[in-house]
């Protein structure tokens, strides 16, 4: 969340920050309730004192054996209007607090203004595979080959679910394992963390609110399924608070990931693309407010250092305000080529949110002479199944086998081809 004193002095950039990212929050019912809260606030400010200056001179009235009867009612009648007024303040608050919270992050001065159409491509690594035959689909050749199962999922779980057999379920914890090796050897920390979180941690990365309809309740327990392991990482620290000299804190996490995929309709949901359960490794960074673009930069580094050990053609793309999440200041997605699909695939975004996760979450730092709230980043490491996507689809060789990228091998006992 936006800091309440900077939201009170920049009203024309934060109305502006709302409009560029089509957020549908009433911003200026925001404003027009925290107005009536802070002036309310004021009148009990002043009617506390004067009903102290009143008590004393009914104390001293008392004490010179004068008549206090009138000073007395004056006083009730203001206890009275004080605890209206308080009664006021308190339901203002709720209003304003339930505001407060969908007001999201401002986009980084860097970032582009518009939708998806405007998101700008930075630099691109590879070239997109060229094949003397017809590359098949991943749907396709994962079930010649016997790796992909459509059908079974369907059957027991609906659509929006995948079941990977064999080799192709081997090659998914071979690419799990290979992201965290990596991730330690780039100086990250691995964490084994809960699947299942409370409204605090969900609201404190900025999925709640907005996200509600997105996510999987279990309502028994009040517990949300996890979208993403950037939530239980960053939350690692919640209402804490970390000596600077501690800082940069590097994370990283396996994971399952879920998410209902409320606003998704009409996108394509064939295969592997799109779906309501999927694996990733996550990487995450509290870092001091000062070096939070630079540790943007190292991070996109890290997970593009994955995708070039792979032999995966990809872009790095920055995303212009539209198409911004909720929580973040600027953001990278990286997408990588599949020769099948003929698409270009997110497989990871990294994103600096700034301060804005640490206030929700309560993450603070503390050094010799300052103290503030520390900035959050996390990015994908990468996200799976559509890595997935595109081994099976740019490195399918002309007899219908798929090829294991080298780096993969050791993983999987020396195995070279699927099929």
């Amino acid at each position: 969340m936006l800091d309440r004193k900077f939201l009170r002095e920049n009203q024309e950039l934060v109305s502006r920050a709302v409009a560029l990212k089509n957020e549908s929050v009433d911003i200026d019912a925001y404003y027009e309730k925290d107005a009536e809260r802070r002036a309310a606030l004021q009148e009990v400010e002043t009617l506390q004192a004067e009903a102290n200056r009143a008590n004393k001179a009914i104390s001293e009235a008392k004490k010179a054996g004068r008549d206090a009867s009138e000073a007395i009612a004056a006083m009730k009648e203001t206890s009275s209007r004080i605890k209206e007024l308080k009664a006021a303040v308190d339901a203002l608050e709720a209003e304003v607090e339930a505001l407060y919270l969908r007001i999201p992050n401002v986009p980084h001065a860097s970032v582009p203004a518009g939708g998806e159409e405007n998101n700008e491509i930075i630099r691109t690594w590879g070239e997109p595979v060229q094949r003397d035959f017809t590359v098949m689909p991943h749907w396709d050749i994962g079930v010649e080959l016997g790796i992909f199962d459509p059908e079974a999922p369907v059957r027991m779980s609906g659509s929006g679910f995948t079941v990977l057999k064999g080799a192709g379920a081997r090659l998914e914890r071979a690419l799990i394992n290979w992201f965290l090796d990596v991730h330690h050897q780039q100086g990250y920390t691995e964490v084994n963390i809960p699947y299942l979180v409370n409204r605090k941690a969900m609201t404190g990365t900025g999925q709640l609110p907005k996200l509600a309809d997105d996510m999987y309740l279990c309502q028994v327990d009040d517990l949300f399924l996890i979208p993403t392991a950037e939530v239980p990482v960053t939350n690692l620290h919640m209402g804490r608070t970390l000596g600077e000299e501690s800082l940069p804190l590097k994370y990283c996490a396996f994971s399952p990931c879920f998410r209902r995929e409320a606003g998704a309709a009409g996108k394509d949901t064939r295969g592997l693309l799109r779906v309501h359960q999927f694996h990733k490794v996550e990487m995450v960074k509290l870092v001091a407010p000062e070096t939070s673009w630079e540790e943007l930069e190292s991070l996109t580094a890290d997970a593009e250092e994955l995708l070039q050990k792979l032999e995966l053609p990809y872009r790095v793309v920055t995303l212009a305000s539209g198409d911004l999440s909720f929580a973040a200041s600027k953001c990278y997605d990286l997408e990588v080529w599949s020769a099948g699909v003929g698409k270009w695939l997110e497989v990871s975004s990294c994103s600096n949110f700034v301060d804005f996760q640490a206030r929700r979450a309560g993450i603070r730092f503390k050094g010799k002479d300052r103290k503030g709230f520390v900035h959050t980043l996390n990015g994908s490491g990468l996200a799976l199944p559509r890595i997935l996507v595109a081994i099976m689809e740019n490195y399918q060789t002309s007899d219908g086998r798929i090829e294991i990228p080298a780096v993969l091998r050791p993983y999987l006992g020396g195995m070279e081809h699927i099929g």
